[in-house]
């Protein structure tokens, strides 16, 4: 290496830690309110888990919807049963069950009535 070279190189180490030495110091205070740590500790507490429902129905009628609900409700009572309209069926989706195990043993009993039914997972849960 030439002379040159040597303090130029000399000459941009220093000026780089001289950028160090003078960066600057801040301090950042934050004002929010309360009620967003109170959101945050829900947040915490709630867990999204899967659910698995299973479908016995589908009609673009909702009075049909409606007597195949009340027909599921006299054969099965166990299991909760609501009507879900999805464009441009109504849809009859039993269960909110935790386990595909749970939704499967619920399915061998439904099928029984409903040969159609299905176990499927929403998208969302919607009630």
């Amino acid at each position: 290496m030439t002379f040159k070279t040597k303090y130029l190189g000399l000459i941009i180490l220093l000026l780089m830690f001289s950028n160090m030495t003078f960066s600057q110091e801040g301090e950042v205070t934050v004002n929010q309110d309360s009620d967003i740590d109170k959101l945050l500790e829900y947040k915490k507490d709630i867990k999204t888990t899967k659910v698995y429902r299973i479908q016995v129905y589908q009609s673009v009628d909702p009075d049909k919807a409606q007597r195949e609900k009340a027909n599921f409700l006299n054969s099965y009572e166990q299991w909760p049963v609501e009507i879900i309209w999805n464009t441009p069926n109504y849809k009859v989706w039993v269960g909110n069950f935790a386990t595909r195990l749970e939704a499967d043993r619920a399915w061998a009993k439904i099928k029984e009535k409903y040969m159609n039914a299905i176990i499927f997972q929403p998208k969302s849960d919607k009630k």
